[in-house]
């Protein structure tokens, strides 16, 4: 920790980035889940002490006890760390002086009538706040609408008398995990970075800098914000183009997946997505309601935007109607219907079932008399999400297991599975992702949603 004085901002911010290119400056961050954790490793192994902050106290004893609770994280390695005095993982947010740096990376949800939930980012700032001191630099990491920063945090930091840019930094940094990826990790991937001060982003951008391969710098923290909901909007736009193309394609009988094969041998003006039984994960389903909240107090109507988010909140629907029709064919009702769902991670190879479509189409099938069960490799026991709580366990996939259901249902396509298995041994396979493009034998078995 280092001792607050009465310079000058700039002078400050000076001694802060020293601190931090000799790591003598300290990391907090506040939230331990699938961005706050990434975090942690990153800083820990770039030789910074490391504060970790969760509400949840069983992660906490996770962490100190090197149990694993998200799978590409190196428990043992923070476990050492902790140990050796390098991390100290805790609940006890009244320690929040002690870090130089404090990184805010919690859950940034949507209430049931789609509006922003900022809670825990409110919540989080009011316990900063509380032991705030001179010199800390302050990052929000969450994803949100732009100037959310300014707006809702900086004045909750600022009703301590201290004030950003001259007693203390404020920044904005949007996280970009992306769970489950071989090719871009923490450290790897440009990190945006936005103040509205200029010793701020100098801090900011250095922090950053110190384990990040290339950091870009805007013009301030609305923009940083406006980027990350940007990037996740125009995913959000094209899958719902994509997915209301697959609707049509059904209707004409081609091969959507064929069509989107074809049109990416395109070498320019092209970049393919891919249909699936509807969106996931904690940003994409998530980030374009949050801009379309905020534009409406510009009273800008964002139509497209909204559109696109119609047509992917249906998707889980419009799979359920099609497993509907494949039953209907072998004169098989849906009520009654012994149903087995292969994936309930919200993309394939991942732990990570936030906002998966999986657990809406489990909950349609069950509210239609369905009985369900689920395989996952990477999820032995689904947990209680905050819309869902099916209580359910994986099931072993067997050869018997298979042939027991009356369809089985594709809904992430894991690596771990063998697709010519499942199709050798299911009576009927729903494919929601293309997953048995390469299976030769029983074709007559899959019918593609």
């Amino acid at each position: 920790m280092l001792l607050a004085d009465s310079m000058d901002s700039t002078a400050a911010a000076g001694a802060l980035v020293e601190a931090i290119e000799n790591r003598t400056a300290s990391v907090g961050i506040c939230g331990l889940g699938y961005v706050g954790l990434p975090l942690v490793a990153a800083f820990r192994s770039r030789g910074f002490k490391v504060w970790g902050f969760d509400i949840d106290d069983a992660k906490i004893q996770a962490l100190k006890a090197g149990d694993s609770y998200i799978a590409h994280i190196d428990f043992d390695a923070l476990k050492i760390a902790h140990t050796e005095g390098q991390f100290e993982p805790t609940s006890d947010f009244g320690q929040l002086d002690q870090p130089d740096i404090i990184l805010i990376a919690v859950p940034t949800p949507l209430t049931k009538t789609r509006e922003p939930d900022l809670r825990a980012v409110e919540g989080t700032c009011r316990q900063i706040a509380a032991k705030l001191r001179p010199n800390q630099l302050v990052v929000l990491e969450s994803t949100t609408y732009p100037r959310t920063t300014q707006e809702v945090c900086q004045p909750i930091l600022e009703a301590t008398g201290l004030v950003a840019g001259q007693d203390f930094f404020l920044a904005y940094s949007p996280e970009r995990e992306d769970p489950g990826n071989p090719k871009y990790g923490t450290t790897s991937i440009p990190k945006v970075v936005g103040a509205n001060d200029e010793a701020s982003r100098r801090v900011a951008e250095a922090i950053y800098g110190s384990v990040i391969e290339r950091v870009v710098a805007v013009s301030d923290m609305a923009a940083a914000e406006l980027c990350k909901i940007f990037e996740n909007t125009f995913r959000a736009v094209n899958i719902a183009l994509v997915n209301e193309l697959k609707l049509m394609c059904q209707r004409m009988g081609i091969d959507v997946w064929e069509v989107i094969d074809a049109a990416a041998t395109k070498p320019f003006g092209f970049m393919p997505f891919y249909p699936g039984p509807g969106l996931g994960g904690h940003c994409i389903p998530i980030d374009p309601f949050y801009l379309t909240w905020k534009a409406r107090e510009y009273d800008f109507s964002t139509r497209f935007i909204e559109l696109a988010g119609e047509i992917n909140t249906r998707m889980p629907y419009h799979v359920v109607d099609g497993l509907m029709h494949a039953l209907n064919e072998r004169s098989r009702a849906l009520r009654g219907a012994r149903l087995l769902v292969l994936g309930v991670a919200y993309k394939k190879n991942v732990d990570d079932v936030r906002e998966s479509p999986s657990l809406k189409i489990i909950d349609l099938l069950k509210k239609e008399g369905a009985v369900v069960a689920y395989n996952d490799p990477h999820i032995s026991v689904m947990k209680k999400t905050r819309q869902f709580d099916h209580g359910m366990t994986s099931v072993e996939l067997t050869a018997e297991v298979l042939a027991s259901h009356d369809a089985v249902m594709i809904l992430t396509d894991h690596d771990a599975y063998d697709w010519d298995f499942v199709v050798e041994h299911a009576s009927l396979v729903v494919d929601t992702r293309n997953a048995t493009k390469r299976v030769a034998r029983g074709r007559h078995k899959i019918r593609k949603l």
